[in-house]
This record gives C-alpha cells, structure tokens and sequence, in this order.
C-alpha cells in the first residue's frame, strides 16, 4: 500500500464520503451535472492524490444558477426576519455538530493542519451565529426634515441577487462571511467557490439544505473557465452584487466587468501586512503574536504578516528567537494531528515562494532557518526566516502566500511608519509596543483597514473586516457586514 493509499485510509478520513461533497452542481436545492458532464479533479496538497471529481460549470449552468436565485428570490425576501434567523442560528449549529467532519475535510482538499482547519471551522460557522442575531435588528431611520416640511424615512431593503466568488485558502469561512449577511438580509446567492477546494462549499451546501434554507436561495457552481462563466452571471440584469475575495489583480478585472452592469461591489484583495516591534515590547508577546500572524495557515493568508520590521535594539533577539520556534515547527501532512505546518496549495505556489526567497537572497538577505524545499510528493515548503531583507526586494512589495518570515531592522518611527506603508496595499498591520499611547499613534498612522495591537489575530466576526487603497472595498463582518447586501430607501413623508 502506497502512503496515499494509508492516507486515504486513515481513521481522520476514512468516515467522510467525499462522493458526497462531488454529487454535482447545487442548483435550485438539486444536484445536477454539468452540462457535457465535464469534471475538474480535486488535488489532495499533501499526498498529490486526486479525491474526487467535481462537476464544471458552463455559461448555461451559470444562467441556471442565476435563475434558480431568481425563483427563490421573492419568497425568502418576505421571509419573515425572525424566521430567517432560526434558519442562520441552525446552519450555525450544524456546522459545530460536524465540526471534525468539516474540519477534516477542509485538510485533504486544502493541505492546512487539522489544528488550524478547526479554527477555520469555529470561525465560519460564527458568522451563522453572528448574522442570525443581526437579522432580527435591521432598523431603519425617521425623522423631520430640517425645513419641517416632510418626515425623512429610511428603509434598509436586500439589494436583490449576489454572486459571491471565494478562494482557497479559506473554504469554509470566506464562504460563510458572505452567505450568512446576505441570506441575514434576504437576497438569495451564487456562490462560485475556488476549484482547488470545492468539496467544503458543496459539504456546507448540504447542510444550509438541512438547516431549512429554501430551494434556489443558496446556489452552488464550481468551473474550470471562471472568466466566461462570471461574466454571464455578472451581465445578467437580475444581478445586483458581487462580493469576491482573492487577489488584487482578478478584483481589478472583475470590477471592470461589474462596471458594465453598475453593479454594487465588496472586494477583499490581497494584502502586504506590515508586523512592526518597537524596543519596549515584550519579546514573548511579540513572538507570540508574530507566530500566529505568520504561519496561521501556514502563511497562505491575506491578513499574513509579510514584512517584519524590528527596532534595531531588540532585533537579534527577536530574530533568535522567531528562528526557534520556526524551526521546531512540525511540517506533514494537514490531516496528521502532530502537524504544525502543512503544505502549500499547489506546486505553482511552491515555484512562487522559492522565486522570492532567491530574489530577497540575491538581494543581500540572509536565509536564518529554512529556505530549501524539500523533494518527495506533496507542496511543502519548510518554515524559513530571512533577515535583512532589502526593501527593493520583491516578496517587500508582493504577497508571499507561505510560510516565510522576512525581517527588516529599524531605528525610528517615522522610519518604519513610512515602509510599513511603502505600498499599493492597505489591509491588516501589526503592532507590538508597550507604550499604549505610541501603539495608538501609530496605528492612526498606518495605511491598513485594520490593526492588531499586541496581538497577531485580527479577524473578528463582529468587526468590520476590509482593508483600504488596493487591498479592497466595502467591509464583511461586524454590523457593516450586513449593510454590503442592503439598499438604503428614503421616502418623503408629508402627514
């Protein structure tokens, strides 16, 4: 038996029928096949063995999935919120029920460690509980015209259909950060999951059924052509959303299709975070902080720190001390419990991480831990850090997407607020000082749509998530997250 065979095989696996999560298109509360019955494999990043096939979507079945959210559109609008909610609150319930399920699965189809799968888990199925709360609380406004004329009424209506496009990195939970808000405010949805793992959207498809969502309201389609396919959907009058996660450069394309039909866009592209350490910190917050910003999924995160910039007085020992526990880290396979660090996406991401790190080396930064990937099956790529690492280098301006930790020295300030913000994108930062007052300061100066202070997780179901300049528009989470699906009416009054 070969270790792909064990793999499959294993006691983490052996009780998910993945036939399940590959049953076809979810369309208007059925699964069908596609049209031509063409299928796209679904790569396991570890082992590189294929898990299943899943159906590929054409125009036709794009068209179809925007007509079943069309039929389903008028019913679930006038679902009451109170009844929207029991459903949101169930989805929520089931998702912790299967929790090891999901969680597993996300594993095999993703690569990233089970520990960190089941944090994803935990994260996603908030969002159910978190919009499930915020349905029964969509107020609107009223009040008196300043010239005492008329009353000023404001009503908060779904803005109607949403495709909703999501990435691989987060299967579960950049799909869940869409659809709970946009079911909480009764428009009904495409979703159109990342290729590379599919098998969790469609896992989820089935229970949102089970947890009472209607027929239509909740559709699902996965294609290996997802410019033509996108398009249709998109240049489809009934439409009226696009929310996308993924990188900078597809959300500039997708904006200019969406331009073509006005339609109202929340873009979260991709991100460049700056982690900065000011001499007063504590070194264990710092490190702290610094793993989990770092090699949370192992580095495959948009909110990822991708720059370390550390004041030259406690630099070495920082850098010491992040080279310890980056080279203790444990790399296996994602669905083995004892794994810290599992493999990247694809081979392609592997190729991208060794291009950056001899480009930083040939730029006079110094490989510390790590740096040389391994041979043998599977797309890993070991836990590295890097010091000095020149601020003309490429990975200084372009997201790394691993588990690669470049560090930087600084002396002052103003010096690091400047390259912190030395570039196009502005979503999450990183700051580790013990004077609150600078900490502050310094946050107010940063060009990102979100800081974390002495701490390196950021993401938040109840806060608004998004970032500024080419990181995105609009904002997912919190009491924002909602109003990115809702219309904003005003009526005149005169009584």
């Amino acid at each position: 038996m070969t270790v792909a065979q064990q793999h499959l095989k294993t006691p983490l696996t052996h009780n998910i029928d993945l036939s399940a999560c590959s049953r076809g298109l979810y369309i208007g509360g059925e699964w069908r096949t596609s049209e031509g019955d063409r299928k796209i494999p679904v790569v396991d990043p570890s082992t590189e063995v294929v898990l299943a096939h899943v159906s590929d979507a054409s125009i036709g079945d794009g068209v179809a999935a925007v007509d079943a959210a069309a039929k389903a559109a008028a019913g679930w609008r006038e679902t009451a919120p109170r009844k929207r909610s029991e459903i949101l609150r169930r989805c929520f319930e089931l998702m912790i029920e299967r929790s090891e399920m999901l969680a597993t699965l996300i594993s095999m189809e993703n690569g990233k460690a089970l520990r960190d799968a089941r944090g994803e888990v935990a994260y996603a199925a908030e969002f159910f509980r978190w919009n499930s709360e915020e349905a029964v609380r969509i107020a609107g406004q009223f009040g008196t015209a300043p010239s005492g004329t008329n009353r000023i009424i404001v009503d908060y209506q779904p803005i109607g259909i949403c495709v909703l496009i999501t990435p691989w990195n987060f299967p579960a939970a950049m799909a869940t950060r869409k659809i709970a808000p946009a079911l909480a405010a009764g428009c009904t949805v495409v979703l159109k999951p990342a290729s590379e793992t599919p098998l969790t959207a469609y896992a989820l498809a089935a229970i949102y059924e089970e947890a009472g969502v209607p027929a239509g309201v909740v559709n699902v389609v996965t294609t290996s052509t997802p410019g033509p396919v996108t398009a249709a959907m998109l240049g489809d009058p009934r439409v009226r959303k696009l929310s996308f996660t993924g990188s900078t450069g597809v959300g500039r394309t997708l904006l200019a299709e969406a331009a073509k039909s006005v339609l109202s866009c929340s873009m979260e592209l991709g991100g460049n975070a700056p982690l900065i350490v000011f001499d007063d910190a504590d070194l264990k917050t710092a490190l702290d902080g610094a793993m989990v910003a770092k090699m949370r999924n192992a580095g495959e995160a948009c909110t990822a720190a991708n720059r370390l910039y550390v004041q030259a007085g406690i630099h070495d020992a920082f850098a010491a001390g992040l080279v310890k526990r980056m080279s203790a880290l444990s790399v296996g396979d994602g669905v083995d419990p004892k794994t810290e660090c599992g493999p990247m996406i694809t081979r392609k991401a592997v190729d991208k991480i060794e291009r950056l790190v001899a480009n930083a080396v040939q730029g006079g930064a110094k490989v510390m831990s790590g740096g040389t990937r391994p041979e043998g099956k599977g797309f890993f790529y070991p836990p590295t850090v890097l010091s000095g690492v020149s601020q003309q280098s490429e990975m200084a301006h372009e997201e790394i997407f691993g588990p690669v930790a470049p560090i930087r020295s600084f002396s002052s300030e103003d010096e690091v607020v400047a390259l912190a913000n030395d570039t196009e994108y502005g979503l999450a930062a990183y700051v580790f000082t013990k004077d609150l007052t600078r900490g502050m300061r310094v946050a107010g100066k940063l060009e990102a749509g979100m800081v974390a202070l002495n701490r390196g997780l950021v993401s938040d179901p109840a806060a608004p998530f998004g970032g500024v300049k080419q990181s995105g528009l609009g904002r997912e989470g919190g009491s924002h997250g909602i109003l990115e699906f809702m219309e904003a009416k005003y009526i005149a009054a005169s009584f």
